[in-house]
């Protein structure tokens, strides 16, 4: 078996990194770093799928070979490479300009979590949701922001949302689930130690338990009935993961589009929510 790069990517080196294992690697994984080196530019835009097909080998192949590289997967790949791709001449970004440096960066981490939500999951995920008794929300620190978001508009479905900011309270709700209900809980890394243990609690009561991750892996992916992961972008262990959580909100918004649809196909109507809204904004400015 080839060695695997102890070497870690990063921004300014990932196509050096690939150019000095690629010689490490076996016939078919070896044909997956020819396709990138030869066609860097057209890789972040393309599935695993694409590449494996490109290489003529597998996406099982296509992992694996990302992963020898120094890489933690195909979508952390596919970012660096778009992180070192040069803008076209008319978008090439100020020196010193952080707003475009910003938007670049959203733009590249959208691009990523897109690719790496799994369809079948989300459809799973608004099943669960739409059909819950109950759903109680359960997220901390960063985290937080994004799902009392999404607990708002699930409630403007008609779904009845918990979500309680206090950690104790989170738990306090998780033990008052039931069969019939949801846990939904999100989680950048996947192992904050307050959600997991809402997460446990709402588990033995038997209810069902819906994650959000960054990453596909890790202790609350394997909780959970149904994982959701939207990649990891951004750097590596930073306080505050906000190119994750953009990705978050917009795969959440996904979520809460879902489970409007699957409500409606089952006959709820809106028109109270909207009349909420109506009065509010009647209240404010009379």
């Amino acid at each position: 078996m080839p060695p695997t790069p102890t070497a870690p990517a990063t921004p300014a080196s990932a196509l050096a990194l690939i150019r000095a294992f690629a010689a490490t690697l076996g016939e078919r994984e070896g044909a997956v770093a020819r396709v990138i080196l030869e066609r860097p530019a057209e890789v972040p835009q393309w599935s695993t799928q694409e590449l494996a097909a490109a290489a003529g080998t597998s996406t099982a192949t296509v992992i694996r070979a990302c992963q020898r590289l120094g890489f933690r997967g195909f979508q952390h790949l596919r970012l660096e490479l778009a992180r070192e791709a040069p803008a076209p001449l008319a978008e090439q970004p100020t020196p010193g300009d952080t707003v475009d440096h910003v938007f670049e960066s959203a733009r590249a981490a959208l691009l990523v979590g897109r690719s790496s939500i799994d369809r079948g999951a989300l459809a799973d995920a608004a099943t669960l949701l739409a059909e819950a008794s109950r759903v109680v929300c359960a997220a901390n620190g960063f985290s937080a922001p994004p799902l009392q978001d999404a607990a708002m508009r699930l409630a403007t479905v008609g779904r009845p949302v918990e979500a309680p900011l206090d950690i104790l309270a989170q738990q306090f709700a998780a033990h008052s689930l039931t069969a019939g209900d949801v846990c939904f809980a999100l989680s950048h890394s996947g192992a904050n130690a307050h959600t997991l243990a809402t997460v446990r609690a709402a588990r033995r009561r038997g209810a069902r338990v819906v994650s959000l991750c960054s990453y596909d892996r890790g202790p609350l992916a394997d909780l959970s009935d149904v994982a959701l992961s939207t990649g990891a972008v951004g750097t590596p262990h930073a306080v505050d993961p906000f190119f994750s959580r953009l990705g978050h909100s917009v795969l959440l918004q996904a979520l809460v589009t879902e489970v409007a649809a699957l409500r409606a196909s089952a006959g709820a109507d809106a028109e109270d929510m909207r009349e909420v809204v109506v009065d509010a904004l009647a209240e404010a400015h009379p």
